[in-house]
């Protein structure tokens, strides 16, 4: 097993690129997953792993990822990983994974899905929560419509906990999308604030997208003109709107319960 130990390692310097760019990340097709529970769950969802990076000083290899099942193993020194980690609690493994291209023609759907869409959300953090709440209800595809930030942000990676390679996820442009759903025959639903109906009040229980954007600017007027039904939660408070990943997380679960949670 080949050993680096310094940080000023070329190969090195260019997985530092992938944690910190964007850029890097696109050009070359790859991106980092640190933990093995992320790794498993990538390989799991057909990511391809080029290259294991491990650093025995933290951790020794996990007995649930076969060494052999790997043609690149590298060893690298403390000080290496620390500069790769993202996370401040580690587990001593990081791994080298190809990008997948995201294509809504990709998408596999079932006869009467339940789909989620987000637009134009900006912070990674909140994308990977509701991609853990589409994981835990097994919605059947993610959609991200005009997106704003790297699917493969280390941050994504980190708060979705995974999550990113467990769901069905597409990019697209708004436009792109409704089209998509208008042609698979999918009713959508608008979470905003115009022209709303509450959320409850729907019948979730036929092919079904759930739409919710930004908390600043809400939804493009495009979904809401578009919409076979705009829809809101209502609120007693004095404020008229929520985080956008607990809103997702009450319409996705409102769908599931009329679907007697199937």
């Amino acid at each position: 097993m080949k050993l680096i130990t310094s940080a000023q390692n070329s190969y090195i310097k260019s997985l530092i690129q992938l944690q910190e760019k964007g850029k890097a990340r696109k050009e070359t097709g790859t991106f980092l997953i640190e933990g093995t529970r992320e790794i498993e769950l990538a390989i799991k969802g057909n990511y391809v792993i080029q290259t294991i990076l491990i650093c025995t000083e933290i951790a020794a290899f996990p007995e649930n990822l076969k060494i052999q099942k790997f043609e690149n193993v590298i060893e690298i020194s403390k000080e290496v990983y620390q500069k790769l980690a993202y996370r401040d609690s580690t587990e001593g493994i990081l791994a080298v994974a190809q990008t997948k291209s995201h294509q809504l023609s990709e998408l596999q759907l079932p006869k009467n899905p339940l789909v989620l869409v987000m637009e134009s959300i900006e912070k990674p953090g909140n994308i990977g929560a509701i991609l853990r709440t589409c994981d835990a209800a097994k919605v059947d595809a993610v959609i991200i419509a005009n997106p704003k930030t790297d699917l493969y942000n280390p941050n994504m990676v980190r708060s979705s906990v995974g999550c990113l390679f467990t769901n069905q996820i597409a990019v697209a442009t708004t436009e792109e999308t409704i089209a998509f759903i208008q042609k698979k025959n999918i009713n959508f639903y608008s979470a905003t604030l115009q022209n709303s109906t509450s959320y409850h009040t729907q019948d979730y229980t036929k092919p079904t997208a759930l739409v919710v954007g930004t908390e600043a600017t809400g939804l493009s007027q495009l979904w809401r003109e578009k919409a076979t039904q705009n829809i809101i939660i209502p609120m007693q408070g004095e404020i008229d709107s929520m985080n956008v990943s607990v809103a997702a997380a009450i319409l996705i679960f409102e769908a599931k319960r009329q679907r007697d949670f199937n």
